[in-house]
């Protein structure tokens, strides 16, 4: 499966293809097979506008959406934090696909299979599959052919477990951009329709035009309200009382909580290291001497031996300099950094080798094995290999393109190790031949990348943990603390024994981490399901034993008024600072007025903000003052204006050199230009739209 290891090899992050094709409502039909009809209420992992999704499926996506991102980036392994960034894909790409088919059928809208096959294969891809480098010819553009070879292979019988394996990957990885592919259409469509609706008129255009049609250069004074002491003013219980009705509607809120913790470092002690110091030098003497290289750093080392060769460009830096200006069998270390202990020895110097090397091959089957000898004497006589791999080959992908593979570099997962051993050592043209159980390929290096000088190196690199007996310490230490912890002692306790209480606030339901801690997750769950006060035992996250205490349980509703309380008070406390700033300097205008009279008494200095119209986001060095910028427009030019309330201080202002736009209205293009921007922001615009009308129960904190 050359094309899926291409995949592998030159894919890109999938969390950005994500995060791109979120209204894309990625997730396969696939997924849901063998789905039963009756789901029992503890599978239920959402409910949406009355619809169940099972806890079934929503794993299947997980599993195939983290599949496919493996395949996307040539990884192995999925961070933690990966992890949490394709569950919150999947969750979104599901809740979001129920939503839009519902809203579909009710319109008539659907992709046909036709319309489908067209975006996918036909005269108009979709992006989605131009953009996947899986699908890229030499040049790395988009190649047809590519795309067509890819397809083609699906449909081999596999001959191995392992064939079988990749074929499964590779169908899974298609059936995930076709199904996105669908989705995006019928989003598309789905947006086009009401973007007909929501278009802008003649008046919004005549409007838009005279927002912009004058522009002016605007000098003022601005007083920082912070000039004022708040002593100045007093505050009431019920003035922030009135304030907060009238404003609740901005205070609604998710259920949430909040925790008090103590955090148990788990970290080596000096014990630890000096136990390593001794390991490291006991094993350095066996290090240089061994014949065994690959079985001693195979059985100690953190990373692997894997025999490759190094270049200037791929060698640790830290090892360059040793790596290329030593010799076979020269050593280095071991070298203590970063908690870890690091020793490389040359197993061979002096190699000049390309990066990479261009294959074409004839596979022929077991059964077909006895044709190799005589195909490989008539390409030597020379036979065209392309016609001859056309004919026999039993890989069909490849041999419709003349038998070719591609690139291969040194150190690619899936591929043969005796393939890469011969092709990078066999010059341009050199046939050689790979036989095993399920055949005999016959392969020819085409091409090779110019040679660079490299070094073989086996590093044995061992970073310095915590024994168990540090473990079990600490997290004795941490038990010990949790025993007969309860609300009333938790924060003495803590002081007594020297540990930081530490605070996590606005904790939702949906929160994968606590204040980066890793594997906390645990922990959210377990606040949900607690009371006010509860105290946990001890949790292991990793790196951490934490104890909590829950210190808030807020359900889902409106923050309450001694939550925004401090913030309430500061708008009064800004707006009576307006009122009293305005009287003053309303009275100082009387006395001076011109700008540079009051600046002068605030001991301050006039400024200048320069072209502003209407459509102005920014006043000059004071910021976003949208009511300052409305104001500007429409005083009169050269009259010193009255005090102004703005955002962060009370303006006077003084209009002058006002500008007229030269251009004519031009109903259609103003009309044009509208519906551009509202079209930009339309897609989020309707689906979160829509959530926010859907029914939406979120059972995730039961299974996660």
């Amino acid at each position: 499966m050359a094309t899926l290891q291409k995949i592998r090899n030159k894919g890109v992050l999938l969390v950005t293809i994500v995060g791109l094709a979120l209204l894309s409502f990625i997730i396969g039909d696939f997924l849901r097979e063998g789905q039963t009809f009756f789901n029992k209420s503890k599978e239920v992992v959402a409910k949406v506008a009355g619809d169940d999704i099972n806890i079934k499926d929503y794993q299947a996506a997980i599993d195939q959406m983290t599949e496919v991102y493996k395949i996307e980036t040539g990884t192995t392994e999925v961070k933690e934090e990966t992890m949490v960034q394709l569950r919150a894909s999947v969750w979104e790409s599901m809740i979001n696909e129920k939503i839009l088919n519902a809203e579909a059928k009710k319109l008539g809208l659907a992709v046909s299979p036709d319309e489908l096959s067209d975006r996918l294969i036909g005269n108009n891809i979709h992006p989605l599959i131009l953009q996947r480098r899986a699908f890229a010819g030499e040049n790395g553009q988009f190649s047809r052919t590519v795309l067509i070879q890819f397809l083609n292979s699906l449909d081999q019988t596999p001959t191995s477990e392992d064939m079988k394996q990749q074929l499964d990957k590779a169908k899974t990885y298609w059936k995930f951009w076709e199904r996105n592919v669908k989705i995006s259409i019928l989003q598309d469509k789905y947006n086009a329709l009401i973007s007909k609706a929501v278009t802008a008129n003649k008046l919004d255009a005549k409007m838009d035009f005279d927002f912009n049609k004058y522009s002016t250069d605007v000098s003022y004074v601005m007083q920082p309200y912070f000039m004022v002491p708040d002593s100045v003013v007093k505050v009431s219980d019920d003035e922030i009382k009135d304030l907060y009705n009238k404003q609740k509607e901005q205070y609604k809120q998710d259920a949430n909580c909040a925790l008090n913790y103590v955090a148990f470092n788990i970290k080596p002690t000096p014990e630890d290291f000096k136990e390593a110091e001794t390991w490291i030098n006991k094993l350095s003497s066996e290090f240089k001497t061994t014949n065994d290289v690959a079985g001693l750093v195979n059985s100690n080392s953190d990373d692997m031996y894997d025999g490759k060769n190094y270049s200037e460009q791929t060698v640790p830096q830290d090892l360059k300099s040793f790596a290329f200006g030593g010799k076979t069998g020269d050593v280095y270390g071991p070298v203590f950094a970063n908690d870890t202990y690091t020793m490389a020895r040359i197993m061979q110097s002096g190699i000049l080798q390309s990066d990479s090397v261009k294959l074409r091959h004839i596979f022929l089957l077991a059964k077909d094995a006895g044709k190799a000898d005589s195909l490989v004497a008539a390409i030597k006589k020379g036979a065209d290999f392309a016609t001859l791999a056309q004919k026999y080959s039993a890989v069909k992908q490849t041999a419709a393109n003349g038998g070719e593979i591609g690139w291969i570099q040194e150190g690619m997962t899936g591929i043969d190790k005796d393939i890469v051993s011969n092709a990078f050592s066999k010059p341009v043209n050199e046939i050689f031949t790979i036989k095993n159980a399920q055949g005999v390929q016959i392969m020819q290096v085409t091409e090779k990348t110019p040679p660079r000088r490299k070094v073989k190196l086996a590093i044995l690199d061992r970073k310095v943990i915590p024994s168990s007996k540090t473990y079990s310490k600490i997290y004795n230490d941490a038990k010990d603390f949790a025993t007969d912890l309860t609300a009333k002692n938790f924060d003495s306790k803590a002081k007594e024994k020297g540990y930081v209480v530490h605070q996590a606030n606005d904790i939702l339901q949906t929160t994968e981490k606590i204040m980066d801690m890793p594997q906390s997750r645990q922990i959210v769950r377990w606040a949900f399901k607690s009371s006010k006060n509860d105290v946990s035992q001890v949790f292991d996250c990793s790196s951490l034993f934490v104890v909590a205490m829950t210190t808030e349980i807020n359900p889902k509703g409106y923050r309450s008024i001694n939550k925004v309380k401090d913030q309430l008070k500061a708008q009064i406390i800004r707006d009576k600072k307006a009122d009293f700033m305005i009287k003053n300097l309303s009275a100082q205008l009387q006395k001076t007025p011109s700008l540079e009279g009051i600046a002068a008494s605030i001991h301050d200095s006039v400024k200048v903000a320069n072209a502003i119209s209407f459509n102005s986001y920014q006043f000059g060095t004071g910021g976003f003052e949208p009511y300052i910028i409305g104001k500007s427009t429409i005083i009169p030019v050269d009259k010193v204006s009255e005090p102004l309330k703005g955002n962060a201080g009370v303006y006077i202002i003084l209009t002058s050199n006002k500008k007229e736009n030269p251009q004519p209205f031009n109903e259609k293009v103003e009309i044009m230009q509208l519906n551009g921007r509202t079209n930009y922001s339309l897609p989020y615009t309707i689906i979160q739209d829509m959530k926010d009308k859907a029914d939406i129960v979120d059972n995730r904190l039961n299974f996660f």
